[in-house]
């Protein structure tokens, strides 16, 4: 490589995973010094560095959704304001969806690295925030224009020559409820990007930043070249395949969306033409977000060790038409844009599933599902906001049954518990556990959804649901069966009102929220399933006796709890017949 030094293959691992730990390190500082739940516990946030040219390095997943998020924003926002306008110890805040952002809870600070006085690169996280103001707690509400949604913010400088600018931050504070969890957790931020921009500094000085940019490009590069081959191992052809979100949040008109999957010389090209114009509700992605979306199913098509830097992300391409639910104008609210790229994933999937059957899962939840509130904490009168999203079941795949309550695809969020919720919001978890009964039939089931009850005893809330699920439980592959739809109900005055999943309730002291998330969608005809293991599935209280029967076509004797095999062969011969009349005796791939 002429002017450069002779490419050394130890030397690039090092300095590959020396940058890719810098952003690591990042998220651990990030985490530990936030406030919130949701950053500090579910780690609902991600880091990445960016080099001078604004082209992605390296990042740290906690939350796949991100896998594209900051890769778009960054470069757009760090443009917006100038590079020239940014010097060392400065920080830049912004979260406007339509400047290459997403939803407006997920703001993004980036601070530029300077090494020796030289410009070396940027370092820049994303994190979920409880609250940014707008027309409910926890700012997920269901509103017609991004502009009920909370404070759009633009890229500005919230932090100059490593000092807070206080008029800044106290107008950014003044939009949002949650004042001291927010404030906390922008300065958990702020202490990421100056981690991440010790340790790139300390890595240009040890190894000299000629040398380390030099390597930079050369890790490019390899992703890009790593990335041709890998698709040129996938099936060529056209792919196609439409989903819905349930309801937009103001009326029941489902969304629907099309994906068509076109892989060739050329490489992969997601075109999402035929998806639904946008809608005055809050089921609008913004490119970002779709973005990531598909970025997401490629990466998952390949070797888990390619590194998803610049040389990856060129290669993902996407024709999504402006003003729609895949792509957006201002001023349509974007708040569930996660909701409609959950879906998007998954219809992916659906669509290749005919030429990649042991590499894609049936539906699973696909919906990020928030539980979003607050209100006056009566044990301090202070405002408080708390959010959440809630695990569902995973689809099954070829060889396995789909996990039980987890998150799936792009997110990664962990679970809240019960004691840190309850210590630290004025709230009852009366009951957290699986949703038996909810799995997708199949010779591999889909994963169970979960139960979670929410009381509030000593004072009202403001509640948002924002989920979906609520009109038909996610798809079978391949003679599977769907999964369990989802429910979410209001008990109060002594009934029990199930709400649709995109809505904003006032609750009393004494009511409860139960939400019962949706089950996995199944894989292969259930008849083919082991009875061995639908009769462990009774046995751990999965599923009941009558599904395990009427489903499965497996006859267990409820005193021995043991499988009846001549009653179940024939009972299961019965079933194979009415299912080979019902499809002329083929199994398609989506139901």
């Amino acid at each position: 490589m002429a002017g450069t030094a002779a490419f050394d293959p130890i030397t690039f691992e090092v300095v590959r995973h020396a940058l890719t730990e810098a952003t690591e390190e990042m998220a651990v500082a990030l985490r530990r010094s936030a406030y919130s739940t949701n950053i500090k516990t579910r780690a609902d946030f991600s880091c990445a560095f960016f080099d001078r040219d604004l082209n992605v390095v390296a990042q740290a997943f906690c939350q796949a959704v991100h896998l594209g998020s900051l890769v778009h924003l960054v470069p757009i926002a760090v443009r917006a304001y100038g590079p020239e306008n940014m010097g060392p110890g400065d920080a830049v805040l912004c979260n406007d969806p339509y400047l290459g952002g997403v939803h407006l809870n997920d703001i993004s600070l980036i601070s530029p690295v300077y090494c020796d006085g030289e410009l070396f690169g940027y370092v820049a996280n994303m994190a979920h925030h409880v609250d940014v103001g707008g027309g409910a707690p926890a700012s997920v509400g269901a509103f017609r224009e991004v502009y009920q949604e909370g404070i759009i913010i633009p890229p500005v400088k919230l932090v100059a020559h490593g000092e807070i600018v206080e008029d800044v931050f106290r107008l950014i504070l003044g939009q949002i409820r949650s004042k001291r969890e927010t404030a906390g957790d922008f300065r958990a931020q702020m202490a990421a990007n100056a981690t991440g921009a010790r340790r790139l500094a300390e890595l240009t000085e040890q190894t000299g930043i000629d040398t380390v940019n030099q390597y930079i490009k050369e890790l490019m590069t390899y992703a890009e070249r790593r990335t041709r081959a890998e698709i040129a191992k996938l099936p060529q052809g056209e792919f196609s395949a439409e989903g819905y979100v349930d309801n937009d949040g103001y009326t029941d008109e489902p969304v629907r969306l099309v994906a068509k999957i076109r892989i060739d010389d050329d490489g992969v090209l997601f075109d999402l033409n035929g998806s639904d114009p946008q809608r005055r509700a809050p089921v609008n992605s913004t490119f970002a977000q779709t973005f990531s979306a598909c970025a997401y199913n490629l990466k998952t098509l390949m070797d888990p060790d390619i590194p998803p830097n610049q040389g990856f992300y060129q290669m993902v391409r996407i024709d999504a038409p402006e003003g729609t639910v895949v792509n957006c104008k201002p001023p349509a609210p974007v708040v569930g844009g996660w909701e409609t790229h959950a879906r998007l994933n998954e219809v992916i999937f659906k669509a290749l599933a005919p030429a990649l059957p042991e590499r894609t899962p049936a539906g699973g939840k696909a919906m990020q599902c928030h539980a979003g509130f607050g209100g006056i904490d009566p044990r301090n009168g202070e405002y408080y906001c708390f959010l959440e999203t809630l695990a569902g079941g995973y689809g099954a795949r070829h060889q396995s049954d789909g996990p039980d309550a987890v998150q799936t695809h792009g997110q990664n969020t962990e679970n809240a518990p019960i004691e840190e919720t309850e210590r630290y919001y004025p709230v009852r978890i009366l009951r957290y556990e699986l949703v038996d009964d909810s799995d997708g039939p199949g010779k591999y089931r889909g994963g169970l959804g979960l139960r979670r009850d929410y009381v509030f005893l000593d004072h009202e809330v403001t509640f948002t649901v924002l989920a979906d699920r609520d009109k038909a439980g996610p798809w079978g592959l391949f003679g599977g069966e769907p999964g369990r739809q989802a429910y979410y109900i209001h008990q109060h005055e002594g009934k029990m009102e199930v709400l649709s999943s995109k809505t904003t309730i006032d609750v009393q002291p004494g009511e409860m929220i139960r939400y019962e998330t949706c089950g996995g969608g199944g894989h292969g005809p259930p008849w083919q399933r082991d009875p061995a293991k639908v009769l462990s599935d009774v046995r751990q209280g999965k599923v009941s006796l009558e599904r395990a029967r009427a489903a499965y076509g497996v006859v267990i004797d409820p005193e021995l709890m043991a499988v009846d095999s001549s009653a179940t062969t024939q009972l299961r011969a019965a079933m194979q017949r009415q299912g080979s009349q019902d499809d002329n005796g083929e199994t398609g791939a989506a139901q």
